[in-house]
């Protein structure tokens, strides 16, 4: 079946069931329901590195600096920084932060939350950006003093929102469970899929939310037609890139057609990105003209447009457009849409068609999300025509992130959110000695001259210099593909009429909760 009528044929199922909602329950004045799709690994955001954890842990957990819509990095809770040299970053704290049981926030605090990450006091997929940081010496109460054996132009990108949140000295590895932190809201309580409870900080410093919303609920829906129909009941105030993009499209269809509407779609770019990642240890994969072949058997631009309705960009690296270190197109490898390509680049790597036309046997492993699963199920329609046989396999997230971190996969896909905003994530994935659980390189590629570029980029203070390093590093990877970006999802939030004032930013976090008001 092609793409297309398989997202119609699901955009034909919402309608009908939209169709028989009933009346719509009494909403509470102040309390705001957010759908995700799976509950967070750890609401520590030291440990959490899947998105509901990124997301829903900076609202809790203050990082040292913030990036800004351009990704530039700007003052937080530290106030300044300087590098007297380059093994060395000296920070300055602002004065008069408290965290939510009253504890002022100190050097002291900052320097546990570094070191925990890199001295095995927790076991983090995080703690590889820090494996270079020799001590934290804190000469005072606001000053924090950061050693590094090696020069470190990212560690200031790994002390952002999403990537870092400063926690009380001496916070353990069960701190997720019940997180203490300085943000706009606090902790109230969580239920393993079924939600989690935050309530406003009134005394944030940085000005606490509007007091429009007392609390926020994390309902976790890991069905997207169930959540759609929760968006349109009524029962639920807002969702963040969750649905699909034809539940979106139904959901847009129906608040055109109603005298009264109830729901409005907000939209602006992303910086997500999506992409199917190799285990190039596995015989099947080990051979990059395999890995290429399936490059070329892939129609990117008709699937953005069948599984998107074009909200979605191509991607040809895992940096964000417009990023200051991104590679030209033109200067990366490219693989158009051409099946014959594909089955050049198979039979030269001696893998001839059996009585069925099969060259080839796959398994693709994703999570239960909707969307990809749509787009697990678009690929395995696309390569059937290089006469690669792709079996899917997909599970709870806590499963299949699991699976993933130990290597049990052949191919799997998923997104990076707020990590690619920096370069440092082609050592985050790919650096032969960032396997989990130190890093991402979860399958195990491995290529000494990307080793020495990462190397020499690291070493590296000017950001033109880094620039030159990071483009070889895209052609390179662009050539061996253990990965392949596939696209840029926009950002798209379904929302009630009562949720005013979202501004969104392209990493698509849930920042508008600072800001936004409940009527």
């Amino acid at each position: 079946m092609k793409p297309r009528s398989r997202t119609a044929s699901r955009l034909l199922l919402l309608t009908a069931a939209l169709n028989l909602t009933g009346c719509r329950p009494a909403p509470h004045p102040h309390t705001l329901v957010f759908l995700i799709e799976s509950s967070p690994n750890s609401l520590d955001v030291r440990q959490g590195a899947d998105s509901q954890s990124e997301r829903i842990g900076e609202l809790i957990l203050d990082p040292l600096v913030r990036k800004d819509a351009h990704f530039h990095l700007q003052p937080w809770l530290a106030t300044s920084w300087l590098r007297p040299d380059p093994l060395t970053w000296v920070f300055h704290l602002r004065p008069g932060v408290h965290f939510t049981d009253g504890h002022p926030l100190t050097s002291a605090d900052v320097a546990w939350s570094i070191r925990s990450m890199s001295n095995g006091a927790i076991i983090t997929p995080k703690g590889g950006a820090f494996n270079a940081v020799t001590a934290v010496d804190t000469p005072d109460p606001l000053t924090v003093v950061v050693h590094t054996r090696t020069p470190q132009p990212s560690l200031l990108f790994n002390l952002s929102d999403g990537l870092f949140g400063v926690v009380e000295n001496g916070a353990g590895a069960d701190e997720g469970l019940h997180p203490i932190g300085s943000g706009p809201f606090r902790f109230v309580s969580q239920v393993q899929d079924k939600d989690v409870v935050l309530a406003r900080n009134p005394s944030y410093w940085a000005g606490p939310p509007s007091p429009t919303i007392q609390l926020v609920r994390f309902q976790v829906i890991p069905d997207t037609i169930t959540a759609a129909l929760e968006m349109e009941k009524g029962s639920a105030d807002v969702e963040s890139n969750v649905l699909t993009m034809d539940m979106v499209h139904a959901l847009a269809d129906k608040a055109a057609h109603s005298r009264h509407p109830q729901l409005l779609i907000a939209t602006g770019p992303g910086a997500r990105v999506d992409y199917l990642n190799f285990n190039v240890r596995d015989p099947a994969l080990r051979d990059p003209r395999v890995r290429q072949a399936i490059a070329f058997a892939m129609n990117r631009p008709a699937l953005i447009a069948a599984l998107w309705r074009g909200h979605a960009r191509l991607a040809d690296t895992l940096l964000p457009p417009g990023h200051w270190a991104e590679a030209p197109p033109q200067a990366l490898a490219q693989y158009p849409h051409n099946i014959s390509r594909a089955i050049a680049l198979l039979n030269a790597a001696g893998l001839e068609p059996d009585s069925h036309g099969i060259r080839l046997h796959l398994t693709l492993k994703t999570s239960t999300d909707e969307t990809a699963r749509l787009e697990a199920q678009a690929l395995q329609a696309e390569l059937r025509q290089a006469g690669i046989d792709v079996a899917l396999r997909w599970s709870d997230f806590g499963t299949f992130y699991s699976d993933i971190t130990k290597g049990a996969f052949q191919m799997y896909l998923l997104r990076w959110i707020g990590s690619n905003e920096d370069p440092d994530i082609f050592h985050y994935a790919y650096a032969t000695d960032m396997a989990p659980p130190r890093g991402a390189n979860r399958g195990h590629y491995s290529n000494p001259r990307v080793d020495a570029l990462l190397h020499a980029a690291n070493l590296t203070i000017n950001d033109a210099g880094r620039r030159q390093d990071y483009i070889q590093i895209q052609q390179i990877l662009a050539r061996d593909l253990p990965t392949i970006p596939l696209w840029y999802p926009d950002n798209v939030v379904v929302h009630s009429t009562r949720l005013h004032h979202l501004m969104l930013e392209p990493g698509g976090s849930f920042d508008f909760l600072r800001t936004a008001e409940l009527h």
